[in-house]
């Protein structure tokens, strides 16, 4: 209990708060103001616990020396990543996706009808994202049997904590109720133990549904897919603003002309030179 305690009372000073946080921004990208400080000591004062080390200090050692960049780097990432996601977060977006965006890369592509949709979750967090999209789609494609309607969905992120649990595709009950029930029904499998209150993924829809880790600031993102829909939504808000169009201009290549790019509706496009066009608020058609 007494080193527990100890682990608890210390605390960052401020040169290794600024050390390490224009690390984690140089090599993810997230931005670290004076105001995380105090976020980000209880995050990693996790991995001190975990790892039986007794000062920031020992464990920035640690983690800046050749072993930890290969063992602690990857797991220093996974705490200090942000991974709140829903099921179905903001609506509206799927709504346009079915009644705007499908038709539109139908007729204009025929994507999901001479060859497969390819939809992009990036910053997918543990999957619940990709996963509506799955649903959306699916029920898209019953609708118009004779279409044979087929797409893949590739989800990334650069946590590998939350990738597991994405291809696990396991959720509580609680995290699925924003789900339709006429979904839930057909596209979520309750525990054989009613007490665990689990529900997972159809094996229909997780084929459908590839993760992968994936870093914004690598130079090469390592697929060759183009992708007619990239859902990128409160991901940006992480990044400096600078960092945001850079990311943003890597991301649009991977994007056909003609696609769609879904953002977050805290985030913003404003006076970033990228060839998009708003056709609503917070979704974009790649122009050329």
């Amino acid at each position: 209990m007494g080193k527990n305690r100890d682990i608890y009372e210390i605390s960052l000073t401020d040169n290794e708060f600024r050390k390490v946080g224009e690390f984690i921004q140089e090599s993810v990208g997230i931005k670290m103001p004076p105001e995380k400080k105090v976020m980000l000591e209880g995050r990693l004062r996790k991995r001190l616990k975990c790892l039986g080390i007794g000062s920031f200090s020992k464990y920035f050692e640690y983690l800046f020396s050749k072993k930890g960049m290969e063992d602690e780097l990857i797991h220093m990432i996974d705490v200090i990543t942000t991974n709140k996601t829903d099921f179905f977060r903001e609506p509206t977006h799927f709504d346009f996706l079915i009644q705007n965006v499908l038709p539109d890369l139908i007729t204009a592509h025929g994507s999901g009808i001479g060859e497969n949709l390819m939809v992009w979750s990036a910053g997918c967090s543990t999957g619940e994202e990709a996963y509506s999209i799955a649903m959306v789609l699916e029920e898209f494609g019953e609708r118009y049997p004779g279409f044979r309607f087929g797409y893949r969905i590739l989800a990334t992120d650069v946590s590998t904590k939350v990738l597991i649990i994405g291809i696990r595709a396991i959720y509580s009950e609680e995290d699925a109720e924003p789900v339709p029930l006429e979904f839930r029904k057909k596209y979520l499998l309750k525990s054989k133990n009613p007490q665990r209150e689990l529900v997972r993924i159809i094996p229909r829809l997780r084929e459908r549904v590839k993760f992968r880790n994936l870093n914004f600031l690598d130079e090469d993102f390592g697929f060759r897919e183009p992708m007619d829909i990239v859902f990128c939504r409160n991901v940006l808000i992480y990044f400096e603003k600078s960092m945001q169009e850079k990311i943003l201009r890597k991301i649009v290549e991977k994007l056909k002309i003609g696609g769609f790019l879904f953002i977050g509706h805290s985030e913003t496009l404003l006076d970033m030179n990228l060839p998009l066009q708003m056709v609503a608020p917070t979704i974009y058609k790649r122009i050329k």
